[in-house]
């Protein structure tokens, strides 16, 4: 009797919500939300979009907490 299915089946390893994500966005959302990661905490009072995608943060602050 022959048997079609391979010696050996590798699994593909499971692709995690945020590599899914990273596929899916556009580079610039990506650099986006990079630079919001980096941050941590902080403000950005002037975002530009062109197209939909972020183009320029003109004034962002950084805070820093000194308690916890």
């Amino acid at each position: 009797m022959k048997n079609d299915k391979p010696l050996l089946e590798f699994a593909q390893p499971p692709i995690s919500q945020a590599q899914t994500a990273r596929h899916l966005l556009h580079p610039a959302w990506s650099a986006f939300v990079r630079y919001c990661t980096e941050l941590q905490h902080g403000e950005i009072e002037l975002l530009k979009i062109q197209d939909g995608l972020p183009v320029l943060a003109e004034v962002t602050r950084k805070k820093v907490k000194f308690t916890r």
